[in-house]
């Protein structure tokens, strides 16, 4: 780490008891500092709201389209940088990076992202812009019926990454619908333990007659002795509770 840049990291750390001027941000940027460095000045910048975008406007236009700066351009949670970051997402690009950093940071403004940025994070087979798009989800679920919602995480259930069907789960346990219950109670059966360890939990945390009786014809049905015990064990729980 450079002398420079252990000045501004310790400026950064006192920020709290002395805030930040936004022209002292503006002019610390540099595109040659370090990665780490550069987002946490673009994360105080996102941070200042209407002062901030046009000043992450002016370094985009100094230093180009850096990562940092996109996603700054959706912390900062201004109209006119949705509508930017909206533009840019329909413009061609060779770089998938850069379409998933537009989209990570369209993510910041949740139900207010169009249903075409959803499905176009969905639809896509790289992880982080599926989890992307779980994202966009939990920011709308509210809104969504039962029914709705699963449509919208069924290939996310049937994906073989571990990582994502999970995630997806503690979106769906939220939820106390039959229908959720009874998706959930099919990962129990035939996917990996660790994805069936989570929705058993799931099921154990939505706690309503349904997944109380779903929870006690898998501890009775299933041919794993090691799943039926994870039923049992959320079921007791549940009566302890």
């Amino acid at each position: 780490m450079s002398v420079d840049e252990a000045i501004l990291w310790e400026r950064l750390a006192r920020s709290r008891r002395a805030p930040l001027e936004p022209s002292w941000l503006e002019e610390s940027y540099s595109s040659s500092l370090s990665a780490d460095l550069r987002q946490a000045l673009c994360e105080k910048l996102g941070s200042l709201a209407a002062h901030g975008w046009p000043i992450i406007q002016r370094l985009i236009q100094q230093h180009g389209e850096q990562n940092e700066l996109v996603l700054a351009a959706g912390l900062c949670h201004q109209r006119e940088a949705r509508d930017w970051l909206l533009q840019r997402l329909d413009e061609p690009s060779q770089l998938d990076d850069d379409h998933l950093c537009v989209l990570q940071a369209l993510s910041c403004w949740g139900a207010d992202v169009p249903e075409s940025v959803l499905l176009t994070c969905l639809r896509h087979p790289g992880l982080q812009h599926r989890l992307t798009g779980l994202q966009l989800i939990s920011f709308r679920a509210h809104s969504l019926t039962d029914q709705q919602l699963l449509a919208l995480c069924s290939d996310l259930l049937d994906d073989c990454r571990d990582p994502l069907v999970i995630s997806t789960i503690r979106v769906l346990q939220r939820r106390d619908g039959e229908a959720i219950s009874d998706r959930l109670a099919a990962l129990c059966q035939n996917n990996s333990e660790v994805i069936a360890g989570a929705a058993f939990r799931a099921l154990g945390c939505i706690a309503t007659p349904t997944s109380q009786r779903l929870l006690v014809e898998l501890s009775e049905s299933l041919d794993d002795p090691g799943r039926r015990e994870l039923a049992q064990r959320q079921l007791s729980q549940q009566f302890r509770n």
